[in-house]
């Protein structure tokens, strides 16, 4: 299928007041899409909508909602001007950490990692197709979704989960008009990444030492970039750092070999 243009898009991006959103919701908004920013903290999404209304002016829009709900989702689509044709599902939580990870922790990852992407397609897919309108729904999931992540396993398993969904999604829907871009960056410089570093937890940092020494930490704007040229290229995976390609590569060639590494670096990390 032809490459969704995102110049004169209408686009909705989730987790968007800060990090990655707050990077897809500027790239778009520079590209001349109408955007409506989501998250579910009002306050620093205000802030973050206020300050892009000065340079973008009423293409800025935004809702504080929960998209992990099937209505949450349907308020957010309702913000935008006209139908939404680009959807970020970008909202994400780093939270529980090695087999202590209580069910709330698991649930709660489980939710925003994944379900909220699901109730997001469920909302638009069958439209796309219906009127022939088409669309690009834009995942955004995680090297750990290809690799795996020290520390957290519900992040691990969830991103995991991500990006199967969004396989499956291509695979179903990807030549009926509808495309899909999976996003999959290592250490970005976000508030998650901070949060990761300040922790009392052993495993928390354990998971954001990982991640920066296996690579440089990038900028939410390189991400950005990254997802939006393989919009552009029509193609499903964006992978900001280079070096998880090889990584995955390793991975598929020999899984023992692979994990007898990251065994050796965990231990690296731990010493």
């Amino acid at each position: 299928m032809s490459a969704v243009s995102v110049q004169g898009a209408s686009a909705v991006v989730t987790g968007a007041a800060g990090g990655i959103g707050q990077a897809f919701a500027r790239r778009l908004l520079e590209a001349g899409a109408d955007v409506v920013l989501g998250d579910v903290d009002g306050d620093r999404l205000d802030e973050t909508a206020d300050a892009l209304e000065q340079q973008f002016g009423e293409r800025v829009h935004r809702r504080a909602v929960d998209v992990t709900s099937g209505p949450g989702v349907a308020a957010l689509l309702e913000a935008a001007p006209r139908p939404v044709d680009l959807y970020v599902a970008n909202a994400g939580v780093f939270r529980g950490f090695g087999l202590e990870a209580t069910p709330q922790e698991w649930a709660a990852s489980w939710d925003v990692n994944v379900m909220a992407h699901v109730e997001a397609a469920r909302s638009l897919v069958p439209r796309w197709i219906e009127d022939g309108s088409g669309g690009c729904f834009v995942s955004v999931a995680s090297a750990a979704g290809l690799l795996t992540q020290l520390g957290s396993p519900t992040y691990s398993v969830t991103k995991h989960a991500a990006v199967g969904f969004a396989e499956w999604l291509a695979a179903s829907y990807g030549d009926r008009g509808v495309q899909v871009c999976c996003v999959c960056p290592m250490g970005v410089q976000t508030q998650m990444l901070e949060e990761g570093r300040e922790s009392d937890d052993a495993d928390a940092t354990l998971g954001m030492r990982a991640v920066t020494t296996a690579g440089i930490p990038i900028e939410p704007l390189d991400v950005a970039d990254s997802a939006l040229s393989a919009v552009a290229d029509g193609r499903f995976l964006a992978l900001p750092h280079e070096d998880v390609s090889r990584m995955w590569t390793q991975k598929s060639a020999d899984p023992d070999r692979w994990l007898a590494g990251m065994q050796r670096f965990r231990r690296s990390l731990e010493g």
